[in-house]
């Protein structure tokens, strides 16, 4: 598949993905949806790749929104279906196996947050603005964003960035969890690279895992999430990372993880 509207480029098993629409703010048409579902799969499928970077196109936006012009004359099983649409594509990035960090920088508004919410690390640019601003245009979040956005900064605060409409920006959105952190704008790719170059280089067994953990285990019941826990923490006496990276300590030395290819 030829991709129009993203950019890829893979090195020391670092995927980055852009966006590249910066003339409309880097929104999300349906085309660029289905380049993304398409690239995620492969990236997810990638053993080269063991983490994945998304940022956007331009200074201007990460993603501003989904792409209005489209979306305003859908009926609603036509709205339906392009929710349905974006949230397979954000459980994709939020459940799949690989690490997949945000690189925001610039505005990550209705869909863009939604999208950024689905990556498991969100790093800022200081001057992004985050926020869902949907109720401005008669509608709400539906593409999974009444869902993640309590589940990150409490059902209260997000109830109030909801219903007011309001942007926060990145330094209210790391006070609040929405961000993990914010960068000068200049340095936001080479900080978000560095961080997934230290993801990269520890147990990809042992990360796939504790992504397991945490994102079904929050979906869970305290007890049942406890003894989910407890399975996978068995699984990773199974694999090679647990048993040299065990050895690797009592022989004080670098673990050799499998795959690394001798690094």
């Amino acid at each position: 598949m030829s991709y129009r509207n993203l950019l890829l480029d893979i090195s020391d098993q670092i995927a980055l993905l852009t966006i590249n629409r910066p003339e409309a703010l880097n929104s999300l048409n349906p085309q660029t949806l289905q380049e993304l579902a398409t690239m995620i799969a492969e990236l997810q499928a990638n053993s080269q790749v063991k983490v994945i970077i998304i940022t956007g196109a331009g200074e201007k936006a990460f993603v501003a929104g989904g792409d209005i012009a489209v979306m305003q004359p859908l009926g609603p099983e036509q709205a339906r279906q392009v929710a349905h649409q974006a949230q397979q594509l954000f459980n994709a990035i939020e459940f799949g196996p690989k690490v997949v960090i945000a690189a925001i920088n610039g505005y990550a508004l209705g869909g863009g947050c939604e999208l950024a919410m689905a990556c498991d690390i969100r790093i800022a640019a200081a001057g992004a603005k985050l926020g869902q601003p949907e109720v401005n245009l008669g509608i709400i979040p539906g593409w999974a964003g009444t869902q993640r956005l309590p589940r990150l900064v409490g059902k209260g605060k997000a109830k109030e960035l909801m219903y007011t409409g309001d942007m926060v920006s990145a330094a209210e959105a790391e006070r609040i969890g929405l961000v993990n952190r914010v960068v000068p704008g200049e340095e936001l790719l080479e900080e978000t690279r560095q961080l997934a170059l230290k993801i990269a280089g520890k147990s990809q067994s042992a990360i796939r895992l504790i992504k397991q953990a945490v994102d079904n285990g929050l979906e869970m019941d305290i007890n049942r999430a406890f003894s989910y826990e407890a399975d996978l923490f068995g699984l990773c006496f199974a694999t090679n990372d647990q048993k040299e990276g065990m050895l690797a300590f009592l022989e004080k030395r670098r673990p050799v993880w499998e795959g690394d290819g001798g690094k």
